[in-house]
């Protein structure tokens, strides 16, 4: 079996090391590096959809990143134990007319002994922006180190 460190039990350090991980993955927009992390069998709730394993998360983040261009995504730790993260989240988007969002919310992740995540729960909501009013500036990829993260942004 393949290991993803670090592994649980997490602590704080090992937990913002486990989410910054994700938001980089997650900010690539590479379906397949994405999925690496979860378990073959993973299950997940996502708005209105349940992938079940790896095959199934590629294919959703897929349609995701079509619909959802510009994608920039950062990650802030909520709570932990032992095998378990709770994750506060805000991306930035537009759609293919231009019109700019900003999706909030919150995700529950348990992780099985090796690191991979085998579930992922997520709530989230969509705040139609103006452009004027986005925050997340850097180039496509991943999040510079200095840059403010949520609870610096007053988000």
């Amino acid at each position: 079996m393949e290991n993803k460190p670090p592994l649980p039990p997490f602590n704080e350090e090992s937990a913002c090391q486990k989410i910054r991980m994700a938001e980089d993955a997650w900010n690539s927009r590479d379906p397949v590096r994405v999925s690496l992390v979860y378990t073959q069998d993973t299950v997940w709730r996502n708005r209105s959809e349940f992938p079940v394993g790896r095959a199934q998360v590629v294919e959703f983040l897929s349609r995701k990143w079509v619909k959802e261009l510009e994608y920039r995504l950062i990650k802030e730790l909520w709570a932990y134990t032992d095998n378990r993260i709770a994750v506060r989240f805000a991306y930035e988007w537009h759609d293919d007319s231009g019109h700019w969002y900003r999706s909030f919310g919150n995700e529950n992740w348990e992780f099985n002994a090796a690191g991979l995540m085998q579930r992922r729960f997520a709530s989230i909501n969509d705040l139609p922006i103006q452009e004027t009013d986005r925050k997340f500036f850097w180039p496509l990829g991943r999040r510079p180190d200095d840059h403010p993260g949520l609870t610096a942004l007053g988000l």
